[in-house]
């Protein structure tokens, strides 16, 4: 069998220490396979982003299993979880981070331009460049590759954002309250091109949202409770 996009057993994260110390997930296990689209909802304070940035690889859980594709994430070196963060993941947040210097061409091929600058691919930028036309194109924004930002709205910049998430071809997906930015019909898009997208290159995706709405239309809905995942 294949493994699994994402495996965690026993996770678990407390912030401070000694009698002070506030556990936040008290044993998370989760597994999610290649191509599949998994909701996490529940309220503030919950624990989804702690999981969130356990995954992404910003922090280090306090104990228990951590696997992205097949690596054990939890013992790797710093700069082998920024290899592994560059190589496997991909990132879309509540707002867009887009550079606003940086043309919205050039802010999808960023993730490429980073891993070429540290030695990560010997591929040819041009290959990235052609990759991120055909995802502006299916995310029907191509036309809007030399514009800056500033003048996009905030749905066309969401979707740019999707496009530099998947721009490096990553098994998984993480994304935080991508629609919380928009109203409801820029939101309903933005979600819906995620779905398809990753469901077309088989990428795995873990969407924390607090909208019930969203999340049952995710191929799987978890709750977080008190730190634990049902």
């Amino acid at each position: 069998m294949a493994e699994p996009a994402i495996l965690a057993r026993g996770v678990r994260k407390s912030y401070g220490t000694g009698p002070a110390a506030v556990p936040v997930l008290r044993g998370v296990d989760l597994t999610v396979a290649a191509g599949e689209f998994v909701a996490v909802l529940g309220p503030s304070g919950s624990g989804k982003s702690t999981l969130l940035n356990l995954l992404g690889l910003m922090d280090r859980p306090d104990g228990g299993e951590l696997r992205l594709g097949g690596d054990d994430a939890a013992a790797l070196a710093d700069d082998e979880r920024a290899r592994l963060r560059n190589s496997l993941l991909g990132f879309v947040f509540q707002f867009d981070s887009l550079l606003p210097e940086f043309t919205i061409l050039e802010n999808v091929t960023m993730p490429a331009r980073i891993a070429r600058a540290r030695g990560l691919t010997a591929a040819p930028f041009a290959a990235a460049e052609s990759r991120a036309l055909e995802l502006l194109d299916s995310l029907g924004i191509a036309a809007l590759r030399d514009r800056f930002p500033s003048q996009t709205s905030g749905g066309e910049r969401q979707r740019a954002a999707i496009a530099r998430a998947l721009a490096n071809a990553p098994a998984v997906v993480l994304a935080d309250e991508p629609t919380g930015n928009l109203d409801r019909g820029n939101g309903a898009r933005v979600f819906s091109d995620l779905k398809r997208l990753a469901r077309e290159r088989g990428t795995a995706v873990v969407l924390v949202t607090h909208d019930e709405a969203e999340a049952q239309t995710a191929g799987r809905v978890l709750r977080m409770d008190d730190g634990v995942l049902r």
